[in-house]
């Protein structure tokens, strides 16, 4: 089920102005480069920041999103046809074959089901090219982010043009082992309208990734740390090896 924040047409909506500083995807632009890829695949698209970046640089870029909602907000951006959008998920994507396949931000963790993480993964794999890489990010969990999950400590009010003031907070609602859920609020002052967007995410430990990957056939180049998030963040670098078993 797609989280409200991107599914709900009015959150969605807003889910830009709300988070304007994405600095964080300069890393994977400069890896896009340092690949030399042409024909990038960005898994969990959302609003389409990212595939929009790379598609201004002259990449071949698809972005996929199981939120319909976000994928219409992307279409709609300037430079939008540039990008070829897909509502759906990563089991049910078309031929391709690319050379970088992404998931920025938070989507690796939201994959947050054991089998739904395997079947994408799966599906990254057969759309890449032999040699073609994989690169997503998540979160330490020693690290424990979401103890700052919470209305004090994230509460903000976002004047945004055509829209107004819109109050938004999070707050965690279970910690249950490596699965943690949280509810963002967002309270509209022209209508007074209060919409509420629940999330679960996984916090994998290292090696449970690094073992996944390697058993859906990928070879785990390197782990590196988040530029942004230093010490916070996993950046796993896995590749699709060049003669492999599909």
């Amino acid at each position: 089920m797609t989280d409200a924040c991107f599914g709900h047409p009015r959150l969605a909506a807003i889910y830009d102005p709300l988070d304007p500083d994405r600095s964080d995807l300069d890393a994977y632009v400069r890896m896009a480069e340092e690949f030399g890829a042409r024909r990038v695949l960005d898994i969990g698209c959302g609003t389409g920041v990212f595939a929009l970046l790379l598609a201004d640089r002259g990449l071949e870029v698809v972005g996929l999103d199981p939120a319909k909602a976000s994928v219409d907000v992307a279409r709609g951006k300037p430079g939008g046809d540039r990008v070829r959008w897909i509502h759906g998920d990563a089991t049910a994507l078309p031929p391709l074959r690319v050379d970088l396949a992404t998931m920025t931000a938070n989507v690796a963790q939201a994959i947050a089901a054991p089998k739904d993480w395997q079947e994408t993964l799966r599906g990254a794999y057969r759309a890449l090219r032999p040699g073609g890489r994989l690169v997503f990010e998540t979160r330490d969990p020693a690290v424990r982010a979401w103890e700052k999950w919470n209305r004090k400590d994230s509460y903000h009010v976002t004047e945004i043009p055509g829209v107004g003031a819109v109050e938004s907070w999070f707050q965690v609602t279970e910690v249950d082992g490596p699965l943690v859920t949280f509810r963002g609020t967002y309270v509209f002052a022209a209508d007074g309208q209060v919409l509420t967007s629940d999330s679960t995410l996984r916090f994998r430990e290292l090696r449970e990734i690094e073992a996944e990957l390697t058993a859906q056939g990928y070879v785990v180049d390197e782990v590196r740390d988040a530029p942004d998030r230093p010490g916070r963040e996993f950046v796993l670098l896995a590749r699709r090896p060049e003669a492999d078993r599909a």
